[in-house]
């Protein structure tokens, strides 16, 4: 679809982008105006007491969803597994975990959803299977059609010594050797995460299908879209050639940067393959008019993330995850990279396509530990006022931080495969610890005082019911945002960035007819008064707070010059031009 707010050729040296006024009327698909919530199920809510979140716990708290302004929930992988990955090794595609309930259970957390107006959108997991899947265990017996529906390989002998060694230096993603080898079968069998989830063999016509069809039966309970998990994995060059080292100083072999993945990411068939999945979601849109959304992340340069779009010819994901701020930014990123990001993303998106912002997810620690408590108000205003669909992390509109976990408490494979020394470095644990939604036992997460993973400390005083109860909270200042994000000025007004200052970035959004947004966020420690008139034309003498972030000294309807705007160090102020009410 098209958008003028992406029609536009954003032009970095002056940091505008210039509407079409002919397109102001531009209908807008259902995913892209909203914030989509992400949940991860294990962490959300738990209804039964086993200290694990369920379908059940979900959908008796899908209210909050809705009252924090958002318009989907993504769910993380709700599968059959056995959890060696936490729902990532999946042993039946078209199975709900029984940690999780059941198909009666999803089926009232849809129905719900859909009395809410909230979209449901699930995980896709389509490079790997769990070693338990039935079609794993075919494999190995290489009983037909599944003999080579995973990526086998016999491997290198010496012929001196006689010893078998594997056929390459790939490098699993979680350390070491990325194959393993099956004593039943006498072949290596090639895992790109841990060794219980075996790669699946996208040139296998039989496997293409089935797992199309995972995707058709999944619709056919009418869930709204899918997030594509690890797509750039998808294929693997048949030559099985050693990849190029990096070279990276202080990398061993067994590091996954050690190499350079060349033969095993972003090959051109997989593009084809988004293609191809792409076109079974929108079979059901043309059955009865309703977009299926696809979402796809891939960690890559910016010319391989913007393939992902496909081609008007053969298009592929409805966007694919913006990770450039996952990537490029932190707490010491100035004002200028802050901008810089944001261009590279908005002047490489293919014309007629959208945006999309992220800036945290259950595999990244979270935005208030990444940027610091004081900039999530901030780096939320980013995520929900720039042009494009907005991706939340549930626990981001609290500002919830990274919990620290010992050795001990340490159960992410990602974490454990770095050892004692190293954990805390790999480990995602620390983002994925359970919401805390009041200051009750276990924060209210569960009634178990024990749960899959501790509890953050902090949670006495930072919680759901404390922030909405609070006259201000992160959690009201993310409501406001998403209420402003409603406004057509938002959807659908342009885009005009400045860099202000080393530390100070603003952007404004005009829609001709329409109150300007202003938004200026001071990215450094010190307070500094800006003067935005000198940077933006058709400012205001004074303008409304539409929100402010709790450190800011400002509130939603205060008025304030935007010639002498005084930002406090890592305050953020959004202002416009009409009247607000003073409450969210």
């Amino acid at each position: 679809m098209l958008s003028l707010l992406l029609l536009a050729l954003l032009a970095r040296c002056s940091g505008v982008s210039v509407a079409d006024p002919s397109l102001a009327e531009a209908p807008l698909d259902w995913w892209q105006n909203i914030t989509v919530y992400q949940i991860y199920p294990r962490s959300y809510k738990d209804s039964d007491g086993d200290g694990i979140g369920d379908l059940k716990g979900i959908t008796s708290r899908l209210e909050h969803i809705k009252d924090a302004g958002c318009g989907a929930l993504w769910l993380s992988p709700i599968y059959a597994s056995p959890m060696k990955d936490f729902g990532y090794d999946i042993s039946n595609q078209t199975l709900i975990d029984p940690i999780f309930g059941n198909l009666d259970d999803f089926k009232a957390l849809q129905k719900k959803s859909k009395e809410l107006g909230l979209k449901l959108i699930l995980d896709f997991v389509p490079d790997y299977s769990s070693d338990q899947h039935i079609w794993f265990k075919k494999s190995v017996k290489k009983i037909d059609p599944y003999t080579d529906y995973y990526v086998w390989h016999d491997g290198k002998i010496d012929n001196a010594t006689g010893k078998r060694t594997p056929p390459n230096n790939w490098v699993s993603a979680f350390k070491g050797s990325a194959w393993a080898w099956n004593e039943e079968r006498q072949q290596y069998y090639y895992h790109v995460f841990t060794v219980q989830q075996p790669d699946l063999n996208y040139r296998n016509k039989h496997l293409v299908e089935d797992m199309k069809d995972v995707l058709r039966y999944w619709l056919r309970l009418g869930v709204d879209g899918f997030r594509v998990d690890s797509i750039p994995h998808l294929f693997e060059d048949t030559r099985f050639l050693d990849e190029p080292l990096t070279h990276t100083p202080g990398l061993q072999p067994t590091d996954y940067d050690y190499t350079e993945h060349v033969f095993t990411q972003n090959l051109p068939e997989t593009y084809d393959m988004v293609h191809q999945f792409r076109r079974v979601l929108d079979e059901f849109r043309a059955a009865d008019n309703h977009t299926r959304l696809m979402m796809t992340e891939a960690y890559a340069n910016i010319s391989q993330m913007m393939g992902y779009y496909g081609t008007d010819e053969k298009p592929g994901a409805h966007f694919t995850f913006n990770f450039l701020p996952i990537m490029h930014l932190s707490r010491s990123s100035t004002a200028q990279n802050f901008s810089d990001v944001i261009f590279e993303w908005l002047d490489n998106v293919p014309k007629g396509r959208w945006s999309n912002w992220v800036f945290g997810n259950h595999d990244q620690p979270r935005v208030a530990s990444r940027f610091g408590s004081d900039l999530a108000d901030g780096i939320n205003t980013l995520l929900t006022l720039l042009p494009g669909t907005a991706i939340s992390y549930m626990g981001e509109e609290l500002a919830m931080t990274n919990t620290f976990l010992t050795w001990n408490q340490t159960v992410d494979p990602q974490g454990l495969n770095a050892g004692p020394q190293n954990y805390s470095s790999f480990s995602r644990d620390p983002e994925r610890t359970p919401f805390q939604w009041d200051n009750s036992t276990s924060a209210g997460f569960s009634s178990n005082p024990r749960t899959w993973l501790p509890v953050n400390p902090n949670y006495k005083t930072l919680n759901l019911a404390a922030e909405a109860a609070a006259p201000t909270s992160h959690y009201k200042v993310y409501q406001q945002l998403n209420q402003l994000r409603r406004s057509r000025t938002v959807q659908r007004g342009s885009l005009t960035v400045r860099v202000v200052s080393e530390w100070v970035l603003a952007f404004t959004r005009e829609l001709a007819g329409e109150d300007t947004v202003l938004a200026a966020v001071n990215l450094g420690p010190s307070e500094s008064t800006v003067d935005l008139t000198q940077h933006f034309s058709g400012l205001p003498q004074m303008a409304t707070v539409a929100t402010a972030s709790v450190n800011s000294g400002l509130r939603r309807g205060d008025k304030s010059s935007p010639a002498s705007l005084k930002l406090k160090g890592k305050a953020t102020v959004v202002l416009t031009s009409g009247q607000v009410s003073g409450s969210s």
